[in-house]
């Protein structure tokens, strides 16, 4: 299988604090990878190196076979996007949102897609000029993840994204990550939720920052 990430000795460390210790991994094009471990074991470290927030302290991440280093910061992030636990929604609008992926890569807003990605999530296209002081938590991360998958990127990491969800809003998110990963989208997810958990295909467990195994 053709390896998306590559994660060679990566350590990470703030002050004489270590992090992350010498992590070795490799994540496979399209598959749907669960990543646990306890609080403060460094899985949310790991992540955001990955998606190029922080640098590590030492050590090599390639994807697809080429340093992260090597790519322009704001085209990686096209390939390579971050959902947060809890997200954030800026502007007024919904729509000040969902039209910010087609204005960043200077793209004419396509109402008939957002549609589409809305009613993917069971919202109606009511939504596109709710206020974003309008929305529930659980509306505000289906809004977060379509601005997320609008253009879908080549991996989607998600950390801990349905944390505080009831299990309507679980069910839906589930639902459309299983849909993209079925596409062929590559999927990092953090996680304590049992259930996700046992439903894994793919299992890493971060402990110490280690890899206790994969």
């Amino acid at each position: 299988m053709e390896k998306v990430f590559e994660v060679k000795h990566l350590s990470y460390q703030i002050g004489e604090t270590k992090i992350l210790k010498d992590i070795n991994l490799n994540i496979e094009k399209g598959k749907y990878v669960t990543v646990v471990g306890p609080s403060g074991s460094g899985k949310s470290t790991l992540m955001r190196i990955l998606a190029s927030m922080i640098s590590p302290t030492s050590g090599d991440v390639l994807f697809n076979g080429q340093p992260i280093t090597s790519f322009d910061p704001m085209q990686y992030r096209q390939r390579v996007s971050y959902a947060f636990q809890q997200p954030t929604l800026f502007g007024k609008t919904v729509k000040d949102n969902l039209q910010f992926p087609f204005e960043v890569r200077k793209k004419d807003f396509d109402e008939s897609l957002v549609k589409k990605y809305l009613e993917m999530v069971n919202l109606n296209e009511s939504y596109i000029t709710k206020s974003v002081n309008d929305v529930s938590g659980g509306e505000k991360q289906r809004i977060a993840l379509i601005r997320n998958l609008i253009f879908p990127p080549e991996v989607l990491i998600t950390d801990e994204v349905t944390a505080g969800l009831d299990a309507e809003n679980k069910a839906i998110v589930h639902k459309m990550l299983n849909e993209f990963n079925k596409r062929g989208l590559t999927i990092l997810r953090v996680t304590h939720d049992e259930t996700e958990i046992d439903d894994a295909q793919n299992l890493i467990t971060i402990k110490n920052g280690e890899v206790a195994n994969v």
